[in-house]
């Protein structure tokens, strides 16, 4: 992980012990830094699992291999690769990743089917199988770790690491949620958009699970960019242990399953928002929300536009009140829109309505609500009922100098 961190960073929260899982770390060397790199996650028998994966076409063998693993909905443990995607390396690839699931179900006794690999860092470069067999080895027998060294560990470029947690009362028990995630670049939607883990001890069938995760997702990290770049290994997986004593949640007419549901949103966006704080170079958190579209999804897609601009980021970056570049982001969406029923404010003060500067603008308040680190952005259509809201950072001369040298 970076040295320096991130301005919007937020302090690790005391994530609680989830039954049914044990995190440990280890180094495996894939890159010349003095840390772990190496994060195993042992999970009970009868674990269920889901997940959602990028859907960039040049994907990584763990993507491959983990969007047929989920369809039987069974785990046993996790393994990360931090420093080295595996992706783009062909045959070779491959081969690593399955070494390292049956090395764990080797250890466990298990099909190796139920053991879970996911890579992150450089594409291109095979992932050393001397150096994973090792790590692994030393994943086995380390002793048990906290979930912040895990969070830690399965970092890139991220400048601190990230958990949040969720509680819910299901069948008059209260069930747990923890999760870690990395990401700080190549971040934009199209699920996933980085490497999350949501453990949870509630007893979920694992189809329902997958319902659910693919709901939460598509409202959350389908909702943040920072640079409008999709990586080759995204990955979210939940997985529920079934310890709680919970009757188990086959389907949302069963007891408990909307406050799940929403526990597991609430878990992903705050994931999703940590992410965002620490995007490379970022010095500004920033929520845009877009009324009035002809849709949602419409909505979303316009959000998106002004999200992404270089433009409107680096505007923001300078903290300067440029609300046209905002008109040309949403005019460039594709979606409906009309130019005279268009509105536009910062921080809670319109700029201009209806197509129109206001005539009584007074740019005071909105300079000095640019000079904040958190950002609002609020676009009026005035077309329907449609709305979103997506979540991004500014750009900075920071932003360059990480992705000029990151192979070094």
């Amino acid at each position: 992980m970076s040295d320096a961190v991130s301005p919007l960073a937020s302090p690790f929260p005391a994530l609680p012990a989830i039954a049914g899982v044990t995190p440990r770390v280890a180094r495996a060397g894939y890159k010349d830094w003095g840390r772990c790199d190496l994060t195993y996650v042992e999970l009970a028998a009868g674990t269920a699992v889901a997940g959602v994966f990028t859907r960039n076409v040049c994907c990584s063998s763990e993507v491959e291999l983990g969007r047929e693993q989920v369809k039987a909905g069974k785990a046993r443990a996790l393994v990360v690769n931090a420093g080295n995607s595996n992706a783009f390396t062909g045959y070779r690839g491959r081969e690593a990743v399955e070494q390292i699931m049956a090395q764990v179900a080797g250890h466990l006794g298990c099909d190796p089917r139920e053991v879970f690999v996911s890579s992150t860092g450089v594409i291109g470069v095979p992932l050393p199988r001397d150096k994973a067999r090792e790590g692994v080895a030393n994943a086995l027998a380390a002793a048990p770790c906290g979930w912040e060294d895990a969070a830690r560990t399965i970092g890139t470029t991220d400048t601190f690491p990230k958990g949040a947690m969720a509680q819910a009362v299901v069948d008059g028990r209260t069930v747990t949620l923890a999760a870690i995630i990395k990401g700080s670049g190549m971040i934009a939607p199209d699920m996933a958009t980085m490497l999350g883990y949501v453990f949870t001890d509630c007893a979920i069938a694992p189809g329902y699970l997958q319902e659910l995760l693919a709901a939460a997702a598509d409202r959350t990290f389908n909702c943040i960019t920072v640079d409008s770049d999709t990586s080759t290994s995204d990955t979210v997986l939940a997985f529920a242990t079934g310890q709680a004593g919970n009757q188990r949640i086959n389907c949302g007419g069963c007891p408990g399953a909307d406050a799940f549901a929403a526990a597991l949103e609430d878990v992903c966006r705050q994931l999703a928002h940590l992410v965002v704080r620490d995007g490379e170079g970022a010095q500004k958190f920033i929520a845009v929300t877009v009324s009035g579209a002809v849709s949602d999804a419409s909505a979303r897609k316009v959000g998106l536009a002004i999200a992404n601009s270089p433009l409107v980021k680096t505007a923001i970056a300078g903290e300067d009140a440029n609300w046209g570049r905002v008109v040309m982001a949403v005019g460039k969406a594709g979606e409906p829109a009309d130019r005279d029923r268009l509105s536009i404010g910062f921080g809670g003060v319109w700029c201009a309505r209806e197509g129109l500067p206001l005539a009584d603008y007074d740019e005071a308040p909105v300079a000095a609500h640019l000079k904040g680190q958190d950002i609002s952005i609020e676009v009026d259509l005035g077309l329907g009922d449609g709305r979103a809201t997506v979540w991004t950072c500014d750009l900075t001369h920071g932003y360059i100098s990480i992705n000029a040298d990151y192979r070094s």
